[in-house]
Protein backbone atom coordinates (compact mmCIF):
# COMPACT_ATOMS: atom_id res chain seq x y z
CA UNK A 1 0.00 0.00 0.00
CA UNK A 2 1.31 3.34 -1.23
CA UNK A 3 1.36 5.90 1.87
CA UNK A 4 1.23 9.72 1.45
CA UNK A 5 3.16 11.01 4.57
CA UNK A 6 4.06 14.64 4.80
CA UNK A 7 5.54 15.64 8.12
CA UNK A 8 5.50 19.75 9.02
CA UNK A 9 8.10 20.46 11.08
CA UNK A 10 10.50 23.27 13.02
CA UNK A 11 14.54 22.77 14.31
CA UNK A 12 13.19 23.03 17.92
CA UNK A 13 10.46 20.95 18.21
CA UNK A 14 10.97 17.99 20.13
CA UNK A 15 7.80 16.13 19.28
CA UNK A 16 8.84 16.86 15.20
CA UNK A 17 11.95 14.74 16.40
CA UNK A 18 9.67 12.20 18.02
CA UNK A 19 7.36 11.57 15.34
CA UNK A 20 9.94 11.61 13.01
CA UNK A 21 11.68 8.59 15.05
CA UNK A 22 8.29 7.01 15.00
CA UNK A 23 7.67 7.09 11.32
CA UNK A 24 11.88 5.65 10.70
CA UNK A 25 10.96 2.93 13.09
CA UNK A 26 7.62 1.84 11.37
CA UNK A 27 9.21 1.70 8.52
CA UNK A 28 6.98 4.59 6.79
CA UNK A 29 8.64 6.91 3.93
CA UNK A 30 7.31 10.84 4.83
CA UNK A 31 8.19 13.97 3.50
CA UNK A 32 9.68 16.78 5.98
CA UNK A 33 9.03 20.21 5.61
CA UNK A 34 10.51 22.73 8.28
CA UNK A 35 8.16 25.70 8.25
CA UNK A 36 10.63 27.64 9.92
CA UNK A 37 12.86 27.61 7.22
CA UNK A 38 9.95 27.75 4.31
CA UNK A 39 7.79 30.50 5.27
CA UNK A 40 5.37 29.81 1.85
CA UNK A 41 5.19 26.46 3.45
CA UNK A 42 4.02 27.91 7.39
CA UNK A 43 1.54 30.03 5.42
CA UNK A 44 0.08 27.47 3.29
CA UNK A 45 -0.25 24.85 6.42
CA UNK A 46 -2.10 27.88 8.90
CA UNK A 47 -4.49 28.69 6.04
CA UNK A 48 -4.95 24.84 5.50
CA UNK A 49 -5.48 23.33 9.39
CA UNK A 50 -5.90 27.18 10.81
CA UNK A 51 -2.82 25.72 13.23
CA UNK A 52 0.56 27.03 13.93
CA UNK A 53 1.71 24.59 16.00
CA UNK A 54 4.23 21.95 14.69
CA UNK A 55 4.23 18.71 14.30
CA UNK A 56 1.37 18.51 11.47
CA UNK A 57 1.25 15.32 9.26
CA UNK A 58 -0.80 14.96 6.48
CA UNK A 59 -1.62 11.01 5.79
CA UNK A 60 -3.16 10.58 2.86
CA UNK A 61 -4.97 14.11 2.57
CA UNK A 62 -5.83 13.43 6.04
CA UNK A 63 -4.76 16.06 8.92
CA UNK A 64 -2.81 14.91 12.50
CA UNK A 65 -2.44 17.59 14.73
CA UNK A 66 0.69 16.55 17.23
CA UNK A 67 2.19 13.96 17.92
CA UNK A 68 -0.12 11.20 17.53
CA UNK A 69 1.43 7.91 16.20
CA UNK A 70 -1.78 5.57 17.01
CA UNK A 71 -4.29 8.42 14.78
CA UNK A 72 -1.59 7.94 12.39
CA UNK A 73 -1.71 4.32 12.10
CA UNK A 74 -5.21 3.81 11.62
CA UNK A 75 -5.01 6.69 8.95
CA UNK A 76 -2.62 4.39 7.16
CA UNK A 77 -4.37 0.99 7.34
CA UNK A 78 -7.54 2.60 5.78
Amino acid sequence: MQSNITVYTTNSCPYCVMLKNFLNEQGLPFKEVNVQQDQEAAQRLIETTGQMGVPQTEVNGQWVIGFDPNTIMSLLKK
